[in-house]
């Protein structure tokens, strides 16, 4: 299995950490929906942009002693005028210019590991992967969430040990010092979890993402075994929020097993919803919201419905954590259903696709037997899980990725939205973001306080390279135009779903991030920055083409910056 959904390979560059889509859904979907969106012809809120972490920055990262890794997920967060971006498996923070302040540092270096392998060696350090981040405007301190698994030593075997490294700043500056705090996750009844019996005795805290309501920081995780097969459902686990962000030495936690028979809901990525300008619901004694979606447990793919859970009474979190509760009700939405797993991009140079068909290219530079596939190669947009859920102006605001039908008539993907009364389980806007000639995937909505949103996505099909796209969201009007922040300058020419690499699905990504700092709009979208030629990849130092790029991969993130 590999770290959680981040795909890595088998030898040479890519180590020892073996592929595993960690995924429930039961089929593809048939929403028979065309794309009706228009692309703007102008985008006069963008204030601007950058380009973020790279694939270059992430391989060559700590001397270079990294694995080759994607999808790179996006852990963006935003406030107190910084912008800090982590990704499998680094991180840098920015001031609101774009000025790099600190990075690329590799996430093994920060939570305090050695290196994830080192080159010289041998030697392997704990896998590190699905980073995400948090400015709490209440506290002013950072939060940042990844999923470690242990090692036995320092070989590449997993021992099953695993948890969620939860770090927080101390000041209101991400650039000073930070405490972490371990929260073990195997849940087999060691190291004070509970025995939940999966299968080969470890249970993996998959898929970490976090939110916070007034009182306590939420993570929550999808649970699958470590050595075995079966998803056992979400967990949800509610942290003191003044102990971590005072430095508490042994923080109250409560967890809520989400996959308990008992609870009339199927649990998949029950998203937590973050307040970047804190604001937070005081009923019943304070109330975290999450939601989750429910399509990928039908056989057809499809629903017409997504769940609201609400954790209530938080304030109680240090006084007396138990009183806590967890409830779940289903909320009636338009029909959505998982997309087509695979999409088209715009044809391109692809150098490492090139140097795997040119004779003696690939045995000679890469270490791989020769292969011809066709290029460019179709990309893997995600399920119909819930994205990333934010809690403002007394409303909650979501994305996930639908199947849509496109004007050609073939299946690709589109951003359901939805906008909820947390109080009545009403809906002020639902709908769906589409083109008719090109696939949105991975979309996260950020939303300011007074009830502005933007919705991030990237944008790519048979004539757009993967590029960085954003929509306004409206609570009354829904969302508006497709915008491009910033257009790919090629196709996507990655490692995973390549023979002899281990790998079953060209990745694209897991989730994306958006984040409100004021009445600004902070943008993390994967997108592809450079291109370049076969001859360009062999020229010394090799593949790394002026250093836009490593020999495995060319993905690149791009931050914008939107005005609202």
């Amino acid at each position: 299995m590999s770290s959680g959904d981040a795909d890595s390979g088998d030898g040479g560059d890519l180590g020892s950490k073996p592929v595993v889509n960690r995924t429930i859904a039961h089929g593809r979907s048939g929403v028979n929906r065309m794309g009706i969106a228009k692309r703007a012809k102008s985008s006069p809120e963008l204030l601007g942009g950058f380009d973020g972490l790279n694939f270059h920055d992430q391989r060559y990262a700590n001397g270079g002693n990294q694995f080759s890794v994607e999808p790179p997920d996006q852990g963006l967060c935003a406030g107190n005028g910084f912008v800090m971006e982590s990704v499998n498996d680094v991180l840098a923070i920015y001031d609101s210019a774009g000025n790099k302040l600190v990075g690329p540092v590799d996430l093994n270096t920060f939570y305090g590991y050695p290196a994830a392998i080192n080159r010289s060696t041998g030697a392997y350090g704990a896998s590190i992967t699905d980073p995400s981040c948090y400015y709490d405007a209440d506290t002013q301190r950072w939060f940042q969430v990844v999923l470690t698994l242990d090692r036995v030593g320092t070989t590449s075997a997993l021992s099953g040990n695993n948890h969620l490294d939860i770090a927080v700043s101390q000041t209101a500056d991400p650039t000073g010092a930070w405490n972490i705090y371990h929260l073990p996750v195997q849940n087999n009844g060691t190291q004070g979890t509970p025995d939940h019996g999966c299968a080969g005795g470890f249970c993996l805290g998959d898929y970490p993402h976090i939110g916070a309501d007034a009182h306590a920081v939420f993570l929550t995780t999808n649970e699958f075994a470590v050595f075995g097969s079966g998803y056992y459902g979400a967990q949800i686990y509610a942290i003191s929020k003044q102990a971590l962000a005072s430095g508490a030495a042994s923080p109250n936690v409560v967890l809520f097993n989400a996959g308990d028979p008992s609870i009339p809901a199927p649990a998949f990525t029950v998203w937590p919803a973050i307040s970047s300008g804190g604001q937070y619901s005081g009923a019943h004694g304070g109330t975290e919201y999450l939601l989750s979606s429910d399509a990928v447990f039908n056989d057809s793919g499809t629903s017409n419905q997504i769940w609201l859970w609400s954790v209530s009474n938080t304030q109680a979190i240090d006084s007396m954590p138990t009183a806590l509760s967890l409830n779940v009700s289903a909320l009636a939405v338009q029909t959505y259903g998982v997309p087509s797993s695979l999409v088209h991009q715009k044809p391109g140079s692809t150098p490492l696709r090139d140097c795997f068909a040119v004779t003696g290219c690939a045995p000679t530079y890469l270490g791989y037997p020769n292969i011809v596939y066709p290029a460019p190669r179709d990309l893997a947009v995600n399920d119909s899980r819930m994205q990333q859920v934010s809690y403002a102006n007394g409303k909650l605001w979501a994305t996930l990725d639908t199947d849509v039908l496109l004007g050609d008539g073939s299946h690709g993907s589109g951003v359901s939205y939805f906008v909820i009364n947390p109080n009545s389980g009403g809906l002020f806007a639902n709908g769906t973001l589409s083109l008719p000639d090109a696939n949105l995937t991975y979309g996260a909505a950020a939303v300011t306080q007074s009830g502005r949103g933007v919705i991030a996505f990237t944008v790519v099909g048979p004539n757009d390279y993967p590029s960085a796209g954003y929509a306004s969201l409206d609570a009354k009007a829904g969302a508006g135009d497709v915008h491009i922040a910033a257009a790919g300058a090629g196709p996507w020419d990655g490692f995973t779903g390549i023979p002899y690499l281990g790998n079953g699905r060209p990745r694209w990504g897991d989730y994306g991030a958006a984040s409100a700092d004021g009445n600004t709009i902070w943008l993390a979208s994967e997108y592809i920055a450079h291109t370049c030629t076969l001859a360009q990849y062999l020229t010394s130092p090799l593949f790394q083409c002026g250093g836009t790029r490593g020999a495995l991969s060319n993905w690149a993130t791009r931050i914008s910056a939107i005005q609202l």
